[in-house]
């Protein structure tokens, strides 16, 4: 009983206690005259209240369109409304699935490490086949996968949804807008060529930034190598790789007697995070 029913019912009694007993006999004479007959006071049932709504738990619409910054598309959550994908755009929505988010019988909170690692892996390993292209046109490309989770008062009112978006990077920290969806873009040369990777300078020079190739820019990435898995292996078996892009780029020079070359290989963070691959570029 809640405290709010204990002290309705007490009050209640109470007032039934007294409508009995505030009533008393009197005398007059030898003659006394009956004492009226108390009807007791009938007590109001209370009406029950009803429970709560449960509040629906909105799940985002896979192949919906939104128009993020680069701040908001690397956020845990997102709760921007989507966008007609036809109008400008900066990510794509590819697949919407739900979290792993309990093990061995015990409910893990949504921003848990073991359930931001598991869309981390999810996410990323998923784009390859939305967007198309062989694995190098991908790692050539400026097509990344962001995720999002409930945020921590949508998972207490039951969300448990992961959302992978697409994104074009047009920077260091900036978006590519885009028109249309992204799935099968790296499957024809136009799609590979705007959204491959490009670079203002040689990557060795100080002055490097990379871009889309759609944008202004002197090199372009062309090749990848990739590194034998496992731990990082350190710088100098990197460099030993990264002097293979030399016959690579070779291969591709409109003369291979004078031309330039450069790569870009991964260090400690870089491999942690999932390059684990030599990037050979060449002027373009």
């Amino acid at each position: 009983m809640s405290r709010r029913q204990s002290a309705a019912t007490a009050l209640a009694a109470a007032l039934v206690s007294v409508g009995a007993s505030g009533v008393l006999a009197g005398c007059s004479g030898d003659d006394p005259t009956p004492a009226p007959t108390a009807t007791p006071t009938p007590s109001a049932t209370p009406t029950p209240t009803p429970p709560p709504r449960a509040t629906p738990v909105t799940v985002p619409a896979d192949d919906a369109c939104y128009r993020l910054t680069y701040r908001q598309a690397v956020s845990p959550t997102n709760g921007e409304s989507p966008v007609p994908c036809t109008a400008p755009h900066t990510a794509q929505t590819y697949q919407v699935g739900r979290i792993d988010n309990v093990v061995g019988g015990h409910l893990l909170a949504v921003d848990s490490d073991r359930v931001q690692k598991d869309v981390a892996q999810t996410c990323p390993a998923a784009l390859g086949a939305v967007v198309g292209g062989t694995l190098q046109d991908q790692r050539l490309s400026m097509l990344r996968s962001v995720w999002f989770t409930p945020s921590l008062e949508q998972a207490g009112k039951g969300a448990a949804w992961y959302r992978c978006d697409v994104v074009a990077l047009a920077g260091a920290e900036d978006l590519l807008d885009v028109r249309g969806s992204l799935a099968g873009v790296l499957d024809t040369p136009a799609g590979r060529d705007r959204y491959g990777m490009c670079g203002t300078a040689s990557p060795a020079a100080r002055t490097f930034e990379r871009v889309p190739c759609s944008a202004p820019h002197t090199w372009r990435a062309f090749s990848v190598i990739a590194l034998d898995p496992g731990r990082y292996p350190g710088a100098p078996a990197v460099d030993d790789t990264g002097a293979a892009c030399e016959d690579a780029a070779a291969g591709v020079a409109a003369d291979p007697l004078d031309y330039e070359w450069a790569y870009e290989g991964p260090d400690a963070e870089q491999w942690a995070a999932g390059q684990t691959f030599v990037r050979c570029w060449a002027p373009d």
